[in-house]
């Protein structure tokens, strides 16, 4: 089952918090696991609205083996990141914040992927395993 969201504006991303969190729930993650896929989301999705104006989001019940999780993809075709290394390092940001968006996600989750390049946009994959 895969659920798709536009994020185009705030109300979007207090979606992609509820869906998530409902999947989070049916898939089987513990409350803390909840906590953190949800946390997640809300950053990456955040991330999609602010440096890019928007994007997509796909989350997907996944297996692997006898190992079940949720997956989200989120991409945009904003400006790209220029360089992943300093993007996911701690108190780095373009925009104001604190600088924990990506590497607090990636510390959130169990399986983190980014893509991205200047002009090509950005795909971020997150995966959190029941365990």
């Amino acid at each position: 089952m895969t659920r798709a969201i536009t994020i185009a504006g705030s109300g979007d991303v207090v979606a992609v918090r509820q869906i998530v969190r409902t999947l989070a729930i049916e898939v089987g993650l513990s409350l803390v696991d909840q906590t953190k896929i949800v946390t997640a989301a809300s950053e990456l999705a955040r991330n999609a609205l602010v440096y890019a104006g928007g994007g997509d989001v796909r989350i997907d019940h996944v297996e692997n083996g006898r190992r079940r999780g949720l997956k989200l993809v989120f991409s945009d075709e904003g400006p790209g990141i220029p360089d992943l290394d300093q993007a996911l390092t701690d108190g780095f940001t373009t925009g104001g914040g604190m600088g924990l968006g990506l590497g607090g996600s990636r510390r959130l989750v169990d399986e983190f992927d980014l893509i991205s390049a200047p002009g090509k946009g950005t795909t971020v994959t997150v995966i959190k395993w029941v365990r």
